[in-house]
């Protein structure tokens, strides 16, 4: 448990102090945008942070017996039957943006209008327009906007940020990942017409996590090989990244099959690898010596692997809101914006979609 501020009110202190030692001492209150299952997940993992940190107060759902049954689960005090009602919510510190990824551009939008932090689920949106809308938005109504690429703020990451930084591995040269699991059986995932595809359902981990390894830059050139399904969404992609100064990154994600979900950032004095799951990892081996992490512990039913990591995103959001910070130092905009433009690119390529710019 961590220890708290306490604060005697009593004290003289000025409106614009007392404030400000108010928010360091009052929960981050969120709204859930939908109750499928990553919600669930993230509603569970927000259980294992301090309750005086974070409330949920408020979930919203097209079909509202789903959204109450939710509310039930979660002990969650107010239900709404629209997204537009949570929007309105004046309780509400930040949304979380859990529903199906053809809606994030318009939700994300509304909350956002609606003068709503928002914490949405990756993709941020369906093309590179869509999220350099949306990140226009959060300037325009001076908002915290996070796509919620939770990976990047789990201990592993952090630790990979740390000796990057460091230049443990002197330059990096190459670049390794895959996320591959059999999802044949999950419509959101594989047809088109409800988004999906490997490229933006799980190769978007991959990518992310490239771009990290090269603190950012942008990749001078674009490669995309994979196939597509009789519903013209990508089953398995392989995209190439080149870099100057003969820096490469290598991406697999499929649909169709399991993959050791194994990644690797090569430098010219070490390498860092992660042994399994790229995406929610637990252990970590630089140079031949492995650490391992603990995650929070829950009793609830979780729908994804290593999801109580969830928490620490959450966490992020809240210190990020307390500091008045409208944009992740960790997962910025920009980030958002290069991801994007290069998982467009890689669907221009395969012929799924066309350039929406």
């Amino acid at each position: 448990m961590k220890q708290r501020l306490k604060v005697s009110l009593s004290l003289p202190v000025s409106g614009f102090i007392q404030k400000s030692i108010l928010s360091l001492i009052m929960a981050t209150k969120w709204g859930i945008c939908s109750a499928g299952k990553i919600s669930n997940d993230f509603v569970a993992a927000l259980e294992t942070l301090p309750a005086q940190d974070h409330q949920v107060v408020a979930v919203a759902a097209r079909d509202v017996s789903r959204a109450k049954e939710f509310a039930q689960t979660f002990n969650i005090p107010k239900v709404y039957d629209s997204y537009e009602e949570l929007a309105r919510d004046p309780d509400i510190d930040v949304v979380y943006v859990g529903a199906i990824h053809t809606v994030h551009r318009d939700v994300a939008l509304m909350f956002m209008k609606n003068g709503k932090n928002v914490l949405c689920e990756k993709p941020m949106a369906m093309n590179l327009s869509e999220v350099k809308e949306l990140t226009a938005a959060a300037r325009k109504y001076n908002v915290f906007l996070m796509e919620a690429f939770w990976s990047r703020f789990f201990p592993v990451y952090e630790q990979i940020r740390s000796l990057l930084n460091q230049k443990v591995l002197g330059e990096v040269k190459v670049v390794r990942a895959e996320f591959g699991a059999n999802l044949l059986g999950v419509p959101r995932a594989v047809e088109k017409e409800l988004g999906g595809g490997a490229i933006l359902d799980i190769g978007c981990y991959c990518i992310q996590f490239a771009l990290m390894a090269f603190n950012g830059e942008k990749p001078e050139s674009v490669t995309a090989r994979g196939f597509l399904n009789e519903t013209g969404a990508d089953e398995t992609v392989t995209v190439i990244l080149q870099y100057p100064g003969k820096r490469q990154a290598i991406l697999t994600c499929t649909m169709v099959t399991e993959l050791p979900n194994q990644a690797a950032i090569c430098g010219t004095k070490g390498m860092i690898q992660i042994p399994s799951y790229v995406w929610s990892p637990t252990s970590i081996i630089v140079n031949g010596k492995e650490t391992k992490y603990s995650l929070p512990p829950t009793t609830r039913h979780l729908n994804f692997n290593n999801s109580t990591g969830l928490s620490y995103e959450a966490e992020h959001v809240r210190q990020c809101l307390l500091k008045g910070v409208k944009e992740s130092p960790v997962m910025s905009l920009a980030d958002s914006e290069l991801l994007a433009g290069i998982m467009e690119e890689a669907q221009v390529q395969l012929g799924i979609s066309k350039k929406s710019e």
